[in-house]
């Protein structure tokens, strides 16, 4: 599987993640079935910004809930506006109640 490739499935599975709802970088690996590339996944949300499409990458965290990718969205707090936007609490760059808004690809698709 080609980088390239593997970046458009990451973003397929990121576009369909619902509004106010959050996954992480390893279910989304999980997902398509390359457990272990969590950082990959990561490398393509970093990626995305650069995208034709729009990708929701704010949606995307880490698996205990906090926003480390904060740092590419250009402003330290606009992961977080966009979160809150959506009616998910931030307290700290960690997502407060994780697991009631965490979806989960291989259980939703």
């Amino acid at each position: 599987m080609s980088e390239q490739s593997f970046f458009e499935k990451v973003y397929e599975v990121v576009r369909l993640i619902p509004h106010g709802r959050l996954t992480s970088y390893g279910a989304i690996a999980e997902y398509l079935g390359t457990r272990g590339s969590a950082r990959m996944v990561g490398w393509a949300m970093n990626a995305s910004f650069s995208a034709r499409e729009n990708i929701p990458a704010h949606r995307v965290v880490n698996r205990k809930g906090l926003l480390t990718g904060k740092h590419y969205f250009g402003a330290p707090d606009i992961m977080k506006q966009l979160l809150e936007s959506e009616g998910v609490h931030v307290e700290n760059d960690q997502i407060v109640n994780f697991e009631e808004h965490f979806w989960d690809p291989a259980a939703e698709l």
